[in-house]
């Protein structure tokens, strides 16, 4: 689990829950109504925009993305691209048949090799299914975006709901506060819904999305290296452009073990 999310989660919320328990009753701010304006709203903009299938689509991947951490370590990519390439030196691509690569995407890369396909067809496949992930990445990306934009507009759209039934009810005392209450609570869901879930998981996406793409470019240059039975040095040499700086001299030290605990 991505840790991070849930911290920032509880920590958003927190602070909200606490200023809101200093100076009142937490019950006042829970309006049915203003919130079903500022959900129900802005989910139907949402499935204007994007068709259903998509939206539900990209509540999966962004959840995926907030909670689950990193699976693939680039660190650990190059480590099992340099034993593939040590077992392909001694014993040819038939070597690598039998071995278990927990990657999917490298290991179909590495199936397509040992199948005899040529560099340009594993590159072109490789490539393709590639682009395809980062796309349905960069869906999910814009849709958050668009929910990050909608929820404050139906905050407001509720905002005008409340001041109109009040103001067209200032003879009756008693309509007043319940008005009053969904015109200035709506504002308060939109804000939230944007600022503390929508938009971060915008960012956490498009942030993924770049990690996503750095590591399938790793792979798909790793499998045709190993294709073409490239020394293990000269392609640790051309993997480490892949790796931040901190991570290049862990190759020789069983640095992923270390990195992953």
């Amino acid at each position: 689990m991505d840790i991070a999310t849930l911290i920032g989660l509880i920590l958003g919320l927190g602070v909200v829950l606490a200023a809101i328990l200093v100076g009142s009753d937490l019950w006042i701010f829970l309006n049915l109504p203003g919130f079903l304006i500022v959900v129900g709203g802005t989910l139907a903009a949402t499935f204007v925009k994007f068709p259903m299938k998509t939206v539900f689509s990209a509540f999966k991947t962004g959840l995926q993305a907030a909670f689950i951490g990193d699976k693939e370590n680039p660190l650990e990519l190059v480590e099992l691209a340099l034993d593939l390439s040590r077992k392909t030196r001694s014993g040819g691509m038939l070597a690598l048949e039998n071995v278990d690569i927990p990657n999917d995407f490298f290991q179909h890369g590495i199936q397509m090799a040992i199948d005899g396909m040529s560099p340009e067809v594993v590159r072109k496949s490789l490539t393709s299914e590639m682009n395809r992930i980062i796309r349905d990445h960069e869906e999910g990306g814009r849709i958050f975006r668009a929910i990050g934009d909608s929820a404050p507009a139906f905050g407001m759209i509720g905002t005008l709901v409340g001041l109109v039934q009040m103001l067209s009810n200032l003879s009756d005392p008693k309509a007043i506060g319940p008005a009053m209450a969904v015109a200035m609570l709506t504002t308060l869901y939109g804000a939230l819904i944007a600022n503390l879930i929508a938009l971060p998981m915008a960012d956490k996406l498009e942030s993924r999305t770049e990690q996503e793409r750095i590591n399938k470019s790793l792979i798909i240059d790793s499998v045709l290296e190993i294709q073409a039975q490239t020394n293990p040095n000269v392609l640790e040499e051309l993997l480490q452009v892949y790796l931040p700086e901190h991570q290049q001299a862990l190759i020789h030290e069983g640095g992923a073990a270390e990195e992953t605990a």
